[in-house]
């Protein structure tokens, strides 16, 4: 993995306004992401997880700026993409794409398979008429699909040929950074290895960098070299894919990791069971949005939020059970 950061996120936030009474006045606000912030590194995949509602596919969101920011920074190669026009953003977009997790309903039906993975270099203005046409037929070959498909439409496909599809069309401008937002929870189970092994092809040939968002702990460990868990709209640890799987600290992430079916029937792993539903990103908790339901929370959780702690090796957490005042009481 390359050391270079290719996306810097600082502090990002995105409230989305609840409007009530007659005149539709602001009466509160969901706070689908809240003030989070961390890195991405050229030629890594970054998998995020968390429940419903955590505030995931608001994120990727934002990164490529299909959702403008409530407040926080987006760095996109040292650049800050935030709040530019979008006069300067286009020429960035064709280095920017996004996989959907409902292809039928990203890919538009009227639309021929050829028309689908050409619109992007037609609109990006990248190649000539026939230099396209070649470099439709080159894609639809990369994702394993034959030449005829660019003839046919998306309703003639299976859900995996039309993520295939959906893949090749977020290639056509030859972009360094793409998010798949849940691609393959649509799918079977064994077209999901199918179509996640040709993303970590793809990746390699492409020297391309992944955000993968997913609610399938097993699909992120395949795919991520780090793992970001999220909870109503925070970051609660993010680690090496490896740390996380076999020593998670944060008790959400225990918790998350002891729900994973194991193959091995001689370790025996404890349930953690978790108490209550999550709450709404309208009202959150005060100080550890995840107190409610934490098996371990002490009175410090109810007050104070806490911050991202480093414990080595890029590992973080936001845990007060892990605070350098905590840890240093513990050294001592």
């Amino acid at each position: 993995m390359q050391t270079k950061k290719l996306l810097e996120v600082k502090n990002l936030k995105k409230y989305f306004p609840i409007k009530g009474g007659v005149i539709q006045r602001t009466v509160g606000h969901v706070k689908a992401v809240d003030d989070i912030s961390f890195d991405i590194y050229k030629g890594e995949t970054l998998g995020v997880v968390g429940e419903s509602g955590s505030g995931k596919s608001t994120l990727g969101r934002m990164l490529i700026r299909l959702l403008d920011p409530t407040e926080g920074q987006v760095y996109f190669d040292g650049q800050d993409i935030t709040n530019l026009p979008n006069r300067k953003l286009r020429p960035l977009r064709k280095e920017m794409q996004m996989v959907f997790q409902d292809p039928y309903a990203s890919l538009n039906p009227r639309m021929s398979v050829g028309e689908l993975i050409e619109e992007p270099m037609i609109v990006q203005n990248t190649l000539k008429p026939k230099e396209r046409q070649g470099q439709v037929i080159e894609l639809l070959n990369k994702v394993g699909l034959n030449t005829d498909a660019r003839l046919k439409y998306p309703h003639e496909f299976s859900g995996g040929q039309r993520q295939r599809i959906a893949i090749a069309r977020a290639l056509s401008t030859k972009p360094t950074f793409i998010i798949g937002d849940e691609p393959v929870s649509a799918l079977d189970v064994s077209i999901q290895s199918q179509v996640l092994n040709l993303m970590e092809e793809l990746q390699d040939e492409f020297n391309l960098t992944y955000l993968f968002i997913a609610h399938d702990l097993s699909v992120v460990r395949h795919i991520s070299d780090r793992v970001a868990v999220m909870y109503l709209g925070r970051i609660a640890e993010i680690a090496q894919k490896d740390a996380i799987y076999k020593e998670p600290l944060h008790p959400y992430t225990q918790a998350l990791i002891s729900a994973v079916p194991s193959t091995d029937v001689t370790k025996k792993r404890e349930k953690i069971k978790l108490k209550g539903d999550l709450p709404s990103p309208s009202n959150p908790p005060t100080g550890c949005a995840f107190h409610t339901r934490c098996p371990k929370v002490h009175e410090r959780c109810k007050v104070d939020r806490p911050e991202l702690t480093d414990m080595g090796n890029g590992n973080m957490v936001a845990c007060h059970l892990y605070t350098n005042e905590q840890l240093q009481r513990i050294a001592e």
